[in-house]
Formats: structure tokens, C-alpha cells, sequence
């Protein structure tokens, strides 16, 4: 969702500066403007210019909560179908934090593979790629999905593998990707 408010920070809280990914600490009582807020991060412009994204437990600096686990109490019983098409949901949560669309209708994500884990639970094995080689938020992205694919019920780790080759083009996005941005 696109918005514009203006938030003040009640706390020092660490933030991503976009396009760099570089991580930044952002004082107590520092204020900003929330352009964007997608799958629980925003991305926000501060009194002093910096284009940064707060996401986790930091959103609460901007006086937000920290978005849910999603819920599976019942994921022992999921059938694998149904508990892969939750880790694809999951990955629908991630958002490029300069485009409003998802890594998944962006057409970021190559592969989802479901692996049994050692011990019990569920590896899952992801290769994505960006829109831009050069970009700085690749690390960034890579946590984000790593962080939200294991937080899904009985996921015992999240391998993401950043790929180059093929490289991104618009053809990959999904048709609504493409209306919502204006490239159809």
C-alpha cells in the first residue's frame, strides 16, 4: 500500500538505506514520511533525505506492529500441496522496497523446493534473482525471505541462493504485476 504518513521515531531503531542496503541507526525523536508499507516493512523518506526501510521488530520505533506468524497450528496435518502453496504464500509477504509488488509476481523467485530436514521438519531451498544486478537490497531481500520462510510452522531452515543467470526481465512478472506498475 502507498500512503503518506508521517511518523516520528520513539526510539533509535536500525533501518536498511535503499538503494545501498546499507544498515543505518536512526536516532530517537528523528521523523519521516512512509511512502510505502507492504508484507510489514516500510519504506519511509527522513528529515534528513534518507530513503531507508524499517521492518521486524524496529516498526514499532514508528509506533507499528510487528506483523504475525502465519498460522499453521495445524501444519503436521497439512497435505504437501497445501503446505508448500503456505511457504509460497509466505514469499508473497516480501516486496522489493521501491516497487509495490511482490518477489513472487515480480517474478524474482526461480525455484521453491521442499526438502525433508534431518531430524524432522522441512528444509525449503529458494533461488531468486533482483530486477537490477548492481542492486544493494539484494542481501537485504535474501534475509527477508530467509526470515519469513522460517518463521512458517515445522520450516527447519531456508537455504536462498541470489542467481544472475537468467537474468530479470519484465516478461517474468504476472500480468497483474505488470497492470499495477504500468509495463503492460
Amino acid at each position: 500500500m502507498n500512503t503518506r504518513e508521517e511518523v516520528t521515531f520513539s526510539r533509535n531503531a536500525e533501518g536498511v538505506m535503499i538503494p545501498s542496503g546499507e544498515r543505518v541507526l536512526v536516532p530517537a525523536g528523528s521523523s519521516g514520511v512512509i511512502t510505502q508499507s507492504l508484507g510489514g516493512s516500510y519504506t519511509l523518506i527522513t528529515d534528513r533525505g534518507l530513503m531507508i526501510r524499517v521492518s521486524g521488530k524496529e516498526v514499532e520505533a514508528i509506533g507499528k506492529t510487528p506483523q504475525n506468524i502465519p498460522q499453521a497450528a495445524d501444519a503436521p496435518v497439512l497435505t504437501p500441496e497445501k503446505f508448500e502453496q503456505l511457504v509460497w504464500d509466505q514469499l508473497k509477504t516480501c516486496y522489493d522496497p521501491e516497487i509495490p509488488v511482490n518477489i513472487v509476481d515480480l517474478g524474482l523467485v526461480y525455484l521453491c523446493e521442499l526438502e525433508p530436514a534431518e531430524g524432522g521438519g522441512t528444509n525449503v531451498k529458494i533461488k531468486m534473482t533482483l530486477t537490477a544486478p548492481g542492486c544493494g537490497m539484494g542481501e537485504v531481500l535474501v534475509q527477508d525471505v530467509r526470515d519469513k520462510v522460517e518463521i512458517v510452522p515445522t520450516v527447519t531452515k531456508a537455504n536462498v541462493e541470489l542467481l544472475f543467470d537468467p537474468p530479470w526481465n519484465q516478461t517474468m512478472m504476472s500480468e497483474e504485476a505488470r497492470l499495477r506498475t504500468g509495463m503492460m
